[in-house]
């Protein structure tokens, strides 16, 4: 085969974990017989940048054969390598490596964020294209991803195959993009023969490589603040700002080391391996180096990392990035507003590490074994049997052309959100409360609908027609969502409560009824007694759903704010939360705000005890919700002194869109009987 790498970046001298290991596997696919060539760059174009990589490859003994008007060629490892220097035409120089090379395959990688190459790649008539995901912060997708693009994500589509640096990695992007994506190796190590024993409990320092924001530099100096007593030692590499070198630089126990070509040169001096990550690191080429060294690693629990360990102790959680600003530093990373940090945890396993030494020489030893026992097994041919596939199938077409393309459901529905959300003006809801509440008759049966967490109004128009016959559908709009997205969504019930009952207050003239679903059903609740401590008219019935009965909380002590990372998973656990939506990073986006203002609201709901409701209640659950079980709704009939029956619907938390039409035929039979009651 012959192979071409789309390199975005230095390829040698290595300035990251990803520059070396596209090196060491090009290098793995020479030595199994196969043509390479690396169209690569220097960091800064022009005689000097020309001169400076000249320098540096000449002290490393690579002596380069040529130059021409663009820049410089030599080769390494078996590898052809031509490098940008002279000119910045980044794209015309890939694109003339591809028409003299004449590749059957080419590969890109996230290298390239913004899809420079990738897009000349793919337009090549002939070379299957293969994308390599080593960092999902420079993906269009997903929550780690610092710019997300459904056009860019589109465009990724195109390439032949996508493989992941590892599972956590491939299983992101199948999970937020859609694409197919598999984990292969791809961040091979030098010969695992020679790997030397370079672990001691004598060695000086805590060490970290590229201390920088998203690589968990807070961490760092505050723990070397916290242990003066401990040396520290650390490698600024290609995120390291200005500022985190002046803030290193004045403590006295931290000592900053010059890059080094053999990671080795480090780990001779390492007594404990720091990898604070507060990104979703994809693997981390450290931390096998330095297990492999028999230097234990402390590592944050985010991202691929858990992968990287092996299994041996210890993983950390943190705080992880969630959002990017709109610009770059001075590397050309994204900006991230990185959260405050829990440093004790870290303390307490470093003052451990530090002082215990057999817990010290235990980890270990478990750590050089683990990794020893994965380099054994770590080579290139999974790698060359994906490239050799491809050649076995044709190469992906792009789409046909249409002068109309059709959208998807999920554009749609994001489109549909937008326009809600950005044309209020042009037509506002004549009470932003409670839409469509004027164009109920006079003396109608009205039945207030109440959004569960993230939900609005729009869900619950669709019962309008279908319930007509005995109530007028009536949703409940609160701030922060749809076309009052702008506005400030409340955080605490007690002050949603007192403006609902303000909103409310006008139109209690004619008969009345409360459905609420999850959260929605917590505020109806509450909102009825507050008509009755205000001695204003109740419900004709009180409906609600989804939601394990308040006594459930009382006493409720609200537990610690989950991380971004977890909360969406939580939101994957309950069983029919819209796909579309979770799938969908801009849909997700533009849901989040209200979601995590609505979480916050009922994670700090307490209930207070007062007498039971003297209406009937009923109470609706999915047979499947992992949260609210048959008992939990069962117990709401200790709230009422009237009549009370609850019901169970196939699905699960969500099962109100599932099992929509028994819900409304269950609705409208126990609307019906409360009227007789009443």
């Amino acid at each position: 085969m012959k192979v071409l790498l789309a390199h975005n970046s230095t390829y040698f001298p290595s300035l990251g974990g990803g520059d070396k290991s596209n090196r060491l596997l090009m290098e793995a696919l020479v030595e199994r017989g196969h043509s390479v060539r690396v169209a690569t760059r220097v960091e800064q174009f022009g005689q000097e940048g020309h001169d400076a990589m000249l320098e540096a490859l000449r002290s490393r003994g690579v002596d380069p054969d040529g130059s021409d008007g663009t820049g410089i060629r030599y080769e390494l490892g078996g590898v052809v390598v031509r490098v940008l220097s002279l000119s910045p035409h980044l794209r015309g120089f890939f694109q003339a490596q591809i028409d003299e090379f004449q590749p059957d395959i080419i590969i890109t990688s996230t290298d390239d964020p913004g899809q420079l190459l990738f897009d000349i790649a793919v337009k090549a008539p002939n070379a299957r294209v293969v994308y390599l995901v080593r960092a999902t912060i420079a993906v269009p997708f997903g929550p780690d991803s610092s710019m997300v693009s459904a056009s860019k994500t589109e465009v990724l589509k195109r390439a032949d195959a996508t493989v992941g640096v590892s599972h956590y990695v491939a299983g992101y992007v199948r999970e937020w993009s859609g694409i197919d994506a598999i984990h292969v190796p791809i961040s091979l190590l030098e010969d695992t023969r020679d790997f030397p024993l370079l672990g001691r409990f004598e060695n000086p320092y805590v060490a970290m490589v590229n201390p920088c924001a998203v690589k968990g530099i807070s961490i760092f100096v505050e723990l070397a603040d916290r242990m003066p007593h401990v040396q520290f030692a650390a490698i600024p590499t290609w995120g390291t700002q200005i500022d985190e070198l002046a803030a290193m630089r004045q403590r006295p126990n931290i000592t900053l080391l010059n890059q080094m070509d053999n990671i080795d040169g480090l780990l001779r001096q390492t007594k404990v391996m720091l990898v604070p990550s507060v990104w979703a690191e994809a693997r981390s080429r450290i931390v096998l180096e330095a297990m492999s060294r028999g230097i234990p690693v402390v590592a944050s629990d985010v991202g691929g990392l858990h992968e990287a360990k092996l299994g041996v102790p210890y993983l950390i959680r943190v705080n992880p990035i969630v959002k990017y600003k709109p610009s770059v530093d001075a590397s050309m990373v994204p900006v991230a507003e990185v959260p405050p940090q829990d440093v004790a945890p870290w303390y307490k396993v470093m003052e451990r590490l530090t002082t215990d030494q057999p817990h010290w020489e235990e980890l270990a030893a478990a750590s050089r074994k683990a990794a020893l026992e994965y380099a054994a097994n770590l080579n290139v041919l999974p790698f060359e049997g994906v490239l050799e596939s491809l050649l076995r199938k044709p190469k992906k077409q792009p789409p046909a052309p249409t002068l109309r393309p059709a959208l998807s459901e999920e554009k749609k529905k994001l489109l549909a959100l937008r326009l809600r959300q950005h044309n209020t003006a042009a037509k506002p809801d004549s009470n932003p409360w409670l839409p469509g509440i004027e164009e109920v008759p006079a003396g109608r049966m009205k039945l207030f609908c109440f959004p569960w967490a993230g939900g609005g109004a729009l869900p619950y128009r669709a019962w309008r027609d279908k319930l007509s016959a005995l109530a007028c559908v009536v949703p409940v709009r609160l701030p922060g969502r749809e076309t009052r997205a702008a506005e400030p969504p409340f955080e605490r019930m007690g002050p949603l409560v007192e403006a609902l009952l303000k909103e409310v207050r006008p139109f209690l003239d004619a008969p009345f009824s409360f459905f609420g679903h999850s959260m929605g059903a917590g505020i109806s609740f509450e909102l009825t007694r507050a008509l009755r401590r205000e001695g204003l008219p109740l419900p004709v019935s009180l409906h609600v759903s989804g939601a394990r009965a308040p006594q459930y909380r009382l006493n409720h002590v609200p537990p610690p704010e989950p991380s971004m990372r977890d909360f969406i998973e939580e939101l994957r656990r309950l069983e029919g939360f819209p796909p579309s939506v979770l799938n969908n990073p801009e849909l997700l986006k533009l849901a989040l705000p209200a979601l995590l203002s609505d979480a916050r609201l009922y994670r700090h709901y307490a209930y207070e005890a007062q007498g039971p409701l003297d209406l009937p209640l009923f109470a609706y659950g999915g047979e499947a919700d992992p949260n609210v079980t048959a008992e939990h709704l069962a117990a709401w009939g200790l709230q009422t002194t009237q009549t009370f029956r609850h019901s169970e619907f196939k699905g699960g938390h969500f099962f109100l869109e599932a099992a929509q039409a028994a819900l409304l035929s269950t609705l409208k039979a126990d609307l019906t009987l409360a009227s007789q009651v009443r």
